[in-house]
């Protein structure tokens, strides 16, 4: 239980890799806060979480909006008596190459990062020991897209290696202040409701080119994700900061 007693926010927590990381935090003693946009979700993915017994706190959230960021961190913060881990998980998945692709995926999967981690570092820097690198952390979720040029979503894959960029400029930031800063780039992740899942019958052809990149024979699972989050969180990863860590079981160096 090397969580217990600390507290995590997820942003975009209700499903799939989010929720995953969130379940992963409570199972191991953490206090944990999640939004998302949609009430069911939101509302499943806390009753799993409450079910550990440790405090959760649950709201909506448009990670797309600064008002809304800005009004979540700090309830979420109260309600969990401060905060020692940030993850920023969500995405807008900007896919096509137009203005809307590029909005989608700047707001959510890059503005969304920089408001959040803004918002939440005053209770970062109470949580943390300068010059002692801890618990106090940022986790960025960016994509194996961020590695290789794309003509299906050049957005999302030119966004997600913002983050990466932007994920070590984080940790240099603020690495004098005790708080480390990371990233995980996931490949191809399949889960209930997710876009690989549905791409498995709406687009046999793509899910299985992507299927035989895969030197395991299959697609990546969120909890195989979660376990990479908690480690980069935990005491194991204390000199550890301003990396990305590819989990994708390995699709990037497949035929």
């Amino acid at each position: 239980m090397e969580f217990s007693g600390k507290r995590v926010v997820v942003m975009g927590g209700s499903r799939g890799i989010g929720r995953s990381i969130a379940l992963g935090f409570a199972k191991e003693g953490a206090s944990v806060a999640i939004c998302a946009r949609g009430a069911g979700p939101l509302e499943a993915a806390r009753a799993e979480l409450a079910a550990f017994g440790n405090p959760v706190f649950a709201g909506p959230c448009d990670l797309s909006k600064a008002d809304q960021i800005a009004a979540f961190i700090p309830a979420a913060a109260a309600a969990l008596g401060g905060i020692d881990v940030l993850v920023n998980n969500a995405s807008g998945f900007g896919q096509t190459d137009d203005e809307a692709g590029w909005a989608a995926s700047f707001d959510v999967d890059m503005m969304a990062i920089v408001r959040a981690s803004q918002a939440a570092l005053p209770w970062l820097e109470k949580a943390a020991e300068p010059g002692k690198p801890g618990f106090a952390s940022i986790i960025n979720v960016s994509s194996i897209s961020a590695m290789r040029a794309s003509t299906r979503s050049a957005p999302y894959g030119a966004i997600k290696a913002a983050v990466i960029h932007y994920t070590a400029s984080q940790a240099k930031m603020h690495a004098g202040k005790g708080i480390r800063v990371n990233g995980l780039a996931p490949g191809s992740i399949e889960f209930p409701g997710g876009s690989w899942e549905d791409r498995r019958t709406s687009n046999p052809a793509l899910y299985n080119s992507v299927l035989s990149q895969i030197p395991f024979g299959r697609l990546g699972e969120p909890e195989e994700m979660a376990d990479v989050v908690l480690f980069l969180a935990s005491r194991r990863a204390r000199w550890v900061t301003g990396h990305t860590i590819t989990a994708d079981g390995g699709q990037l160096i497949g035929p």
